[in-house]
């Protein structure tokens, strides 16, 4: 057990200089524990392994836990890239250059705007030209989400009136709309 310390290595590109100080600076004694026999447990890597940027081997010695840790996230990170080839998620949204926020904000070309507020007036006055109770039935249905059943229990009447009303309104519009 590390006893409450906490100890990191970092490796940069400047490190190739160091690196026969580095091998041994590192396995100092900085309250590792020690075994049965009273020696340290050790574990003794290479960080060429780690680090694509070094060319040449540099071991050093690690306490087996921090070894193990290192053992753990790598196989984490090898099995998070095996999922990423089964499931084909080659692309991810986090890279920011802006996928992410073409897909959740999408902005309109002028010519759309214009094209949706044209539909949306068409739509309307079609609505408008529609019996009131068809008018009310639709809108509840569409616009509000309410359900068939949920509007005839307001109203006080059958479902299969509410449900033929809408059916007739729909028709309605969409001869009306022919129409425009």
């Amino acid at each position: 057990m590390l006893s409450g310390k906490v100890f990191f290595i970092f490796v940069t590109k400047s490190t190739i200089v160091l690196k026969g100080a580095l091998a041994v600076a590192l396995p100092l004694h900085f309250g590792l524990p020690t075994n049965q026999n009273g020696g340290t447990n050790m574990k003794r890597i290479n960080l060429r392994d780690m680090y694509s940027f070094i060319k040449t081997d540099v071991w050093i010695d690690l306490d087996d836990e921090v070894a193990q840790e290192i053992r753990r996230f790598d196989l984490n990170e090898n099995a998070y890239k095996l999922r990423t080839y089964r499931h084909r998620a080659y692309y991810s949204l986090d890279r920011n250059d802006g996928i992410e926020q073409d897909v959740l904000f999408l902005s309109i070309s002028p010519e759309e705007y214009y094209e949706r507020k044209l539909s949306n007036e068409q739509l309307y006055a079609a609505l408008c030209r529609l019996p009131e109770k068809s008018f009310r039935r639709i809108y509840a249905h569409f616009f509000l989400g309410m359900s068939k059943v949920a509007i005839a229990q307001a109203e006080q009447v059958d479902e299969r009136a509410v449900r033929k009303s809408i059916e007739r309104g729909l028709k309605q519009m969409a001869q009306f709309l022919k129409k425009m």
